[in-house]
């Protein structure tokens, strides 16, 4: 008994000055309004249905369409504003009313003071409200480890064509 309190003590001894040591770094915040251009008709479309409840992909209205997009992210509303990356993931219709979908996307910055960083986007996207949150769950290079939220808005929708512009 008393040789494991003295190798206790010895690990508390050792790692105590190292723990000391150890320098806390501030919490960086980063804030920035995008837009991402979902479009799903077109010659430019950026978003594919690739499977849909018994082989419809029509619509990602419908419950259980899976979509594949490749959207521009851009610093503008307008679709040739700037841009900043691209938005390579998908989205599901994962309610059976419909009305909810579920987010799950690499934002890739191609622009000047991100490139080659990513964050990750993921989380439920109640499209019928004004606003509405989704989980920003990790990040690389110099958003690494990133956590927290962006507010979703869809500020253009063309519902009969399927196209939109979601800033975030």
């Amino acid at each position: 008994m008393a040789f494991i309190t003295l190798v206790q003590l010895t690990i508390v001894a050792l790692f105590t000055p190292m723990m000391a040591s150890l320098e806390v770094l501030p919490i960086k915040e980063t804030n920035m309004v995008l837009y991402l251009q979902d479009w799903e008709t077109g010659s430019n479309a950026t978003a594919f249905p690739v499977a849909g409840l018994n082989d419809t992909y029509s619509s990602i209205l419908k419950f259980a369409t899976i979509m594949v997009i490749d959207d521009a992210v851009t610093e503008g509303l307008d679709r040739t504003s700037k841009e900043m990356g691209r938005a390579h993931g998908m989205y599901v219709n994962s309610a059976l009313d419909a009305s909810d979908l579920h987010l799950l996307f690499s934002v890739i910055f191609t622009n000047e003071k991100y490139n080659g960083s990513t964050l990750e986007i993921q989380g439920a996207d109640w499209f019928f409200l004004k606003q509405r949150e989704a989980s920003v769950v990790s990040g690389t290079s110099l958003f690494r480890y990133a956590k927290g939220y962006a507010v979703l808005e869809t500020v253009y929708l063309d519902l009969a064509n399927l196209n939109a512009a979601i800033k975030f």
